[in-house]
C-alpha cells in the first residue's frame, strides 16, 4: 500500500493548489514599506520574498501590482522583483486595485477563483480589493505575515475587518505547506527549498 496519498482533483481541491489559486501582490514600493508600522521592516521583507519564491517555486500565476509609479513612486523593490522573473507590473492611480481594470482583468484571465492577496498597507491596499473580490464571488486569502499597516492598530482592525467579511487568513509558510501537502508527493524538493529559505531568513534577523 502506498505512503503517498492520493491526490484530488487539483483544480477542484477545497485547499489551495498550484493549479486553483492566484497571487496578487499589490504596491510592495519602497515608499509603502517606510510607512509600516506593524511589523519591523527587515522580518516584512523576508517574508515578502519568500512568498514571491513560493509562486514562483509553485508556478502560481502571478498579479503584480504598482501604484504612481508613472507619477513618481518607486516600483516594486528589488528583492521581490529578483524572485518573480518575468512578472509585469501592473501600474494604478486607484487605492483599490479591483477598481482598476486592468488588474481586474489580469485576475479574472487566469479563471482561478482561490485570490491569494498581499499588499502594503493591510487597512487600504489589501482590505479594499480583498472586500471587492469577495462580493465578486471569490474565495479571499490574505498572506498575515507578509504584509503591514501604518500601525498595529490598523493593521488588526483591517484584519478582522475581512475576516468578519469572509477572508481567510494564511502565513507564508503554511501556505508553501498546502501547496505541497504531502512529502510523498514528487517536486517534494521544492518545498524543502523554500522552507531552508524561510527558516535561513528568519536566523539571519536574530543575527
Amino acid at each position: 500500500m502506498s505512503d503517498v496519498t492520493p491526490v484530488r482533483d487539483p483544480r477542484t481541491d477545497p485547499l489551495l493548489t498550484p493549479q486553483n489559486a492566484v497571487l496578487a501582490l499589490i504596491d510592495y514600493q519602497p515608499e509603502q514599506y517606510a510607512g509600516v508600522g506593524s511589523m519591523g521592516h527587515q522580518e516584512l521583507l523576508a517574508h515578502v520574498t519568500v512568498l514571491g519564491r513560493i509562486a514562483t517555486t509553485f508556478e502560481l500565476p502571478v498579479v503584480l501590482s504598482t501604484v504612481y509609479v508613472k507619477h513618481g513612486m518607486t516600483g516594486t523593490n528589488p528583492e521581490l522583483r529578483a524572485v518573480l522573473p518575468g512578472v509585469p507590473e501592473i501600474d494604478r492611480t486607484t487605492l483599490n486595485s479591483w477598481e482598476d481594470a486592468d488588474f481586474r482583468e489580469a485576475v479574472e484571465r487566469t479563471g482561478r477563483r482561490k485570490l491569494i492577496l498581499a499588499g502594503l498597507w493591510t487597512e487600504v491596499c489589501v482590505a479594499f480589493p480583498a472586500l471587492d473580490a469577495l462580493r465578486a464571488g471569490y474565495e479571499v486569502y490574505v498572506v498575515a505575515d507578509a504584509i503591514g499597516g501604518v500601525s498595529k492598530v490598523s493593521h488588526e482592525s483591517a484584519m478582522q475587518r475581512m475576516i468578519q467579511a469572509g477572508v481567510k487568513p494564511v502565513s507564508v509558510l503554511g501556505l508553501a505547506c498546502e501547496l505541497q501537502r504531502d512529502w510523498g508527493r514528487p517536486g517534494a524538493d521544492r518545498l524543502r527549498a523554500v522552507m531552508r529559505e524561510y527558516f535561513g531568513s528568519l536566523r539571519a534577523l536574530k543575527q
